[in-house]
């Protein structure tokens, strides 16, 4: 064999017939609007180079950065620097940064004005020209929704939206995706009315994380769940999005939100439609969708919101060993605020499958931990030939799929005890990526915006999904409108007494993560 052959061979970087080989985008640029916001510091800079790093962005790959600050390129390289350096995943490297440094521009301006749109259709020409983007260029909409509608028209206007012959041109669009049903269709109306269907591109970064997506492969590779992951076996699932931190700087934003708006609307229900879904003929975005949608379609709400909703707002208490502010209390959140900072509901979906199956959707700020996870919990076996002092601590069959912060699977069932005696308990198996593989997850934003710049578009919801997941969520928030109060609780606790209550009144409990 040759040594180019044995090279080949030995790399999955060369060689064809490797699974592992990496999909790696082709000639292309990202435009970035908000440059200067949080996410772009904290997850998508870093996530750009981390990509780089890995070796899956083109030698040509440009990053555009707009936004209204007097800055030269060079400016806004030292920012995008300054944040590699202090939130990128993998380890710095001279020489990937060098490369990548080469292709960054700046264009100062806002969003109404034409001039500078002008300046950055021109700027995507010259790299056409200079760097070789070949008129595929991708635009980072990381801004307030209420400026979409005038950056999309500038961008149709100034002929950016438009490439020539086999090139593209795709929007990328970060939640939330509207306030409600009605301007959901309104903001999707306006981004349609610019870009084709197939070129917008909606973020939902938890789609992206690993084990998001692998619960897919727990369910449909995997003979050993599916035949139970039905209403004949499941009593009721949990999925859960915990946060132990408090809203931070973001008052202007979430106190018009709140917490169901925030993560229900499209995390929580996005997992609820992955959990539940129908196997698909195909891991492609419309088989996927298609999926989802059926599932979100069959959603049904409880007849009583009074008794199987809850939400509540969390007060001062103590936090890591720190006492911390109520909700009220926060920097730039209106006096007598009733905004949620805790929501749970219980949703049915009427399928075959899941009839009867009550799922249970809770989240929070400044509860007991931050975890997010997945909680299948299966029926008790209809006969224990075992002694009330022998199962004493014996509880049901669980399934938990977490999705962060220590991603993994753990199953929970009854073992016997070492002894004498026929006495069972609870025990868990557990499997953990940072333990099984050597590879290190790659961060969900790098997932997702390689996706865009390969235009696979599997992870991303369509508006029909966003549509219908307002369906379900805007009944419950015109019924919470109507209350003139909201529950509390204290910091560092895990939700007002009414979520309990939720639970009770359907003889449950919430797990505890």
């Amino acid at each position: 064999m040759s040594p180019a052959r044995i090279s080949a061979t030995r790399n999955p970087l060369r060689d064809p017939r490797d699974k592992r080989l990496p999909r790696i985008a082709g000639p292309c640029s990202l435009v970035l609007f908000g440059v200067t916001g949080d996410l772009a510091r904290k997850k998508l800079l870093p996530a750009i180079y981390d990509l780089a790093n890995r070796g899956l962005l083109p030698p040509g790959f440009s990053l555009v950065g707009f936004a209204r600050r007097d800055w030269q390129d060079q400016d806004f390289g030292k920012v995008v620097y300054d944040a590699v350096r202090e939130h990128a995943r993998t380890p710095f490297r001279e020489e990937v940064w060098q490369a990548l440094a080469e292709g960054f521009r700046f264009v100062p301006g806002v969003f109404d004005d034409d001039a500078a749109f002008d300046l950055l259709a021109e700027t995507v020409r010259t790299l056409d020209a200079e760097r070789g983007t070949g008129g595929n260029h991708a635009f980072y909409l990381s801004i307030p929704p209420a400026f979409f509608a005038t950056v999309c028209e500038q961008l149709q206007r100034s002929g950016l939206t438009e490439g020539e012959g086999e090139s593209w041109r795709r929007v990328v669009i970060e939640k939330p995706f509207g306030h409600d049903l009605e301007s959901a269709q309104e903001l999707n109306a306006i981004v349609e009315s610019v870009f084709p269907a197939d070129s917008i591109f909606r973020i939902d970064h938890y789609l992206g994380k690993e084990t998001v997506q692998n619960l897919l492969a727990l369910r449909f590779a995997n003979q050993l769940f599916e035949p139970v992951w039905n209403s004949h076996y499941v009593d009721h699932v949990q999925i859960t999005m915990a946060e132990d931190i408090g809203i931070g700087g973001r008052a202007g934003y979430y106190d018009e939100v709140g917490a169901a708006r925030d993560v229900i609307q499209n995390h929580l229900l996005q997992l609820l439609a992955l959990t539940a879904m129908e196997e698909p003929t195909s891991f492609t975005a419309e088989s996927l969708r298609a999926e989802k949608e059926k599932v979100l379609a069959a959603v049904r709400l409880p007849d009583d919101l009074g008794r199987h909703t809850a939400r509540g707002q969390y007060a001062k208490g103590w936090q890591g060993g720190e006492q911390v502010v109520g909700y009220r209390d926060e920097d730039g959140v209106a006096p007598g605020s009733t905004t949620e900072t805790y929501a749970a509901m219980r949703l049915d979906i009427d399928t075959r499958r899941w009839a009867g199956v009550p799922f249970y959707l809770r989240t929070g700020k400044r509860l007991g931990k931050r975890v997010t996870e997945i909680a299948v919990v299966f029926k008790r076996a209809p006969h224990l030939p075992f002694g009330d002092t022998e199962t004493e601590e014996l509880g049901q069959n669980a399934v938990v799929i977490r999705v962060q912060p220590d991603e993994g699977i753990t199953m929970r069932f009854g073992a016997k005890v070492p002894g004498n005696q026929m006495e069972v308990r609870d025990v868990t198996m557990d499997f953990g990526y940072g333990r099984s593989f050597t590879e290190v997850s790659p961060e969900a934003y790098e997932r997702l915006i390689l996706d865009v710049l390969l235009g696979d578009p599997p992870l991303f919801p369509r508006h029909e999904e966003v549509e219908l997941s307002w369906k379900i969520l805007d009944p419950v928030e015109r019924y919470w409108a109507r209350a003139e109060s909201i529950d509390t609780y204290p910091a560092g606790t895990w939700g007002p007494d009414s979520a309990e209550t939720m639970m009770e009144r359907d003889g449950r409990e919430w797990r505890m993560p």
